[in-house]
Parts: structure tokens; sequence; C-alpha cells
């Protein structure tokens, strides 16, 4: 269960960090509101995961899985370059990630 939890808080996470930008700065109020609503979801689901995994593995997880989802968002939606650097880098995370679930002691 625990690992479920970890994957809502990832997929939260992706969705706080692509509802910075229309904040402009934390300028605009409402933009502003669901941001601050949507960090600390992500943080209080963390925080539940975290009681059945590891807090080292489940916060690794949780920033690989935003990481990952903002960066193909960011390309997807913003049309963000596309290089093969970042494509290397999404790839090692994703590894990472996969190779974090398998060794748990969970």
């Amino acid at each position: 269960m625990s690992w479920w939890v970890l994957v809502a808080a990832g997929l939260v996470e992706i969705a706080w960090a692509m509802s910075i930008k229309p904040t402009e700065g934390f300028t605009r109020l409402w933009p502003s509101v669901l941001s601050i609503v949507l960090m600390g979801l992500a943080a209080f689901l963390l925080a539940v995961a975290m009681r059945g995994l590891p807090t080292g593995t489940a916060y690794a997880v949780f920033t690989g899985i935003g990481a990952v989802g903002a960066v193909t968002l960011g390309i997807v939606l913003n049309r963000d370059p596309v290089t093969v650097g970042r494509i290397v880098a999404i790839s090692l995370i994703v590894c990472g990630v996969v190779l974090a679930r398998i060794t748990s002691p969970e």
C-alpha cells in the first residue's frame, strides 16, 4: 500500500511543479492557492508513504517521479527542448526508481 501512496504523492508532485509557473512568482491569487494546496498534499502523501518505506527510498522515488514527470510534461506541453542529455538523464532516473522499488525491503 505504501508504494501506491508514494506513486500518488509523485503524481501530485508533478501537478505541483506544473502549477508553479502560472502563479507568476506567487503574484496571482488562485494559481498560488492551487500551488500551495498541491505542495501540501504532496508532502502529506509522502509522509504517509514513509510510514511503511525507508525515508531515503521514499524520498528518492518521490523526487524521481516528480522530476521525470515535470521534464516530460515540459517537453510535451511547453515545448521544452529535447536533447540527448535530457533523455539520458530521464532514463537514468527511471532506472534508479525501478531499482529502488525492486530492491526495497517491503
